[in-house]
């Protein structure tokens, strides 16, 4: 008996150990959520100092999971959903969004991932076509639904998603076709970019290379650019220019280049870098900004360029760029260096409801953002939702441009900086890395990071920017630099990011 009393003593006390251990990681978890939720309150009360975000109600027992916006006439508002229809707000821009009405434009469109508006009709480019619907009575519901292309292949694979832009300056829809699950290109011309003009005549075969792209638009200047997502041949997801008759990186949809009459595409080594791909054979096309897994989103998807000439703030002709899995929009400044782009990521917005797919600008600088989380968690624990930001008129402390240049970078801000730490050497602190190329999923973490030395400080005259030299520079590296608190306006106001993140292609040449 006395054997059998100290075995339940044993058991009592190992039993009330292991509560105890449970009790402290219950705590423990609880900690970190709040220290979370701080974070995020902290970061909620500094951003809506500049930027007011608002819900806007969605149609009452309608799943809206957005794929797509366009902006109508008469401050109306398209919204697809991946379910298939088609709905137009109205009063998307008033004060009080509580009044907002919808009416479902169009239905049966299979997930349309890019919508736009032109000359009286709604566009959609879905998995298996680009479709024109048109309302032809006038009662705000389409009649008419036209098929402008479908010359690419489909199986039914959930992956194979087609993410579609506006036309561009000739008229052409430009199309990312995504692989067959991320890995195969089972069907016709999956891993490729086409160009399809808007009376569906020509299709244009334009880039090879492509793995999961998750959205497409423009930057100022015209050119076309896409979101690719970590995976295969993909250490990091990031911005890529679709320069025509380039290879975006995946060998995947290779085997199509004799069919579409493209040349022979490039075949990269395995478990290699980028840039050593790229030296060996510069057909391969560089990343134009490196998203970093994890530090400026994880997933991004959509692209718009700030064309609202400062209706949106101070960074006029910048690229804002979603991310489905952190509900986010992220900034990118992009420059073009000895015919490369490369450019600057800076965190921007957060605090989304849902995962964000689809962004536009609208009118006034309200820029609209749908979300999504069906088959792709996100932040956002809503599982759909439809948004606006606006700029309050309050202009924010921040890093505005950053420029390689031949043995560093130029940081520009949107205000005078004060004199004193700004011009100290120890307000800046730096590291680089790159990541794996290979055929398997994503990287192995970063790799061949080092921690280049901040030599010297210029603060320029008009005490706008700073240029700092570096003793090291990487092609191929994300190059983050680090600015401390202790740099501020000259009305004292602090930094509101301190960390960008530059990738370098070209070193510059001043």
């Amino acid at each position: 008996m006395r054997g059998n009393n100290i075995i339940k003593v044993k058991a009592i006390i190992a039993s009330n150990v292991a509560f105890a251990l449970c009790a402290n990681v219950v705590v423990a978890q609880q900690n970190n959520k709040q220290e979370e939720r701080n974070d995020l309150a902290l970061i909620s009360k500094k951003q809506d100092l500049y930027y007011s975000r608002e819900v806007i109600p969605t149609p009452k027992d309608v799943v809206l999971e957005a794929g797509g916006i366009a902006i109508l006439p008469d401050k109306k508002v398209a919204v697809s959903s991946r379910r298939g229809d088609i709905w137009v707000c109205s009063g998307a821009y008033d004060e009080d969004l509580s009044k907002v009405t919808w009416k479902r434009y169009a239905t049966g469109v299979h997930e349309p991932l890019g919508i736009f508006y032109r000359d009286g009709s709604v566009y959609a480019t879905t998995r298996s076509e680009i479709k024109k619907m048109t309302d032809l009575d006038g009662d705000g519901v389409a009649d008419s639904y036209l098929t402008i292309n479908d010359s690419w292949g489909t199986s039914g694979n959930y992956h194979e998603y087609n993410f579609g832009s506006s036309p561009d300056k000739e008229g052409n829809i430009w199309v990312v076709h995504c692989l067959t699950g991320s890995g195969s290109a089972k069907s016709d011309f999956r891993g490729w970019a086409f160009r399809y003009s808007l009376d569906g005549k020509k299709s244009i075969p334009t880039c090879a290379g492509i793995r999961s792209p998750g959205g497409i638009g423009f930057n100022a200047s015209g050119d076309c650019f896409y979101t690719d997502n970590q995976g295969f041949w993909n250490g990091s997801s990031s911005l890529k220019w679709l320069k025509p008759g380039s290879f975006q990186g995946n060998p995947t949809g290779n085997k199509y280049a004799k069919k579409v009459g493209f040349p022979e595409q490039p075949t990269p080594n395995d478990d290699s870098t980028r840039q050593i791909e790229y030296d060996r054979d510069n057909r391969i096309q560089r990343p134009a900004v490196i998203l970093p897994h994890g530090l400026v989103g994880q997933s991004p998807t959509g692209i718009i360029t700030d064309e609202t000439a400062g209706k949106f703030g101070p960074f006029s002709g910048q690229l804002l760029v979603g991310d489905q899995t952190n509900s986010e929009v992220q900034r990118v400044f992009l420059e073009k260096v000895k015919g490369q782009y490369q450019g600057a990521a800076w965190k921007m917005l957060e605090g989304f409801q849902s995962g964000i797919v689809p962004l536009k600008m609208g009118e006034a600088g309200t820029l609209f953002t749908g979300g999504t989380n069906r088959g792709w968690s996100s932040k956002g624990i809503k599982p759909f939702s439809f948004e606006r930001v606006r700029w309050t008129g309050k202009e924010p402390f921040e890093m505005k441009e950053v420029k390689v240049t031949k043995d560093g970078f130029i940081i520009s801000f949107t205000d005078e900086l004060k004199d004193g730490e700004a011009g100290d050497i120890q307000s800046y602190s730096m590291n680089a890395w790159t990541y794996q190329y290979r055929s398997k999923y994503g990287s192995r973490g970063i790799v061949d990071e080092y921690v280049p030395k901040v030599t010297q400080v210029t603060i320029a005259q008009d005490k706008k920017s700073v240029r700092i030299v570096v003793d090291k520079l990487t092609l191929g590296h994300v190059h983050h630099i680090k600015i401390s608190d202790k740099v501020v306006s000259v009305k004292d106001m602090p930094i509101w990011h301190n960390d960008v993140y530059y990738t370098l292609n070209e070193i510059g040449s001043e």
